[in-house]
């Protein structure tokens, strides 16, 4: 029985394997300009996928402002924290500057190193 599926099945896939060389042999390949024209009709219809989404070509739509407004609006929201950075959103809006001076802050730092607060690197 078992011998029988096995001698079916070699000669189901021989007959298979020669029917796709049979036609490989009969068809010619495409020549580069056809190649080149199908591809170019292929990207006018919008069938050729660009990066990672599945946008279609023609979703997008002209901008009706001008290089300037998007200017302003970009530097406006970089201003307000609105701008992601990388990966992470984007932090709160800074509200909390320091008061000090940079004297002030270089005296905290000296006092702090003669104290002994500030490790040194990786030994201590």
């Amino acid at each position: 029985m078992k011998l029988n599926l096995i001698a079916t099945a070699l000669i189901a896939s021989v007959a298979l394997l020669a029917q796709a060389q049979e036609a490989a042999q009969g068809s010619k390949p495409a020549s580069r300009a056809e190649v080149k024209a199908e591809a170019k009709t292929a990207n006018k219809a919008g069938e050729i996928a660009r990066g990672d989404c599945d946008v279609p070509a023609g979703a997008q739509s002209k901008s009706t402002k001008s290089r300037a407004d998007v200017s302003a609006d970009a530097k406006a929201a970089n201003k307000a924290g609105a701008i992601d950075r990388g990966e992470c959103a984007a932090p709160a809006a800074d509200s909390s500057k320091s008061t000090k001076s940079r004297a002030e802050v270089k005296a905290e730092a000296k006092a702090a190193n003669k104290a002994g607060q500030i490790k040194k690197g990786d030994a201590q």
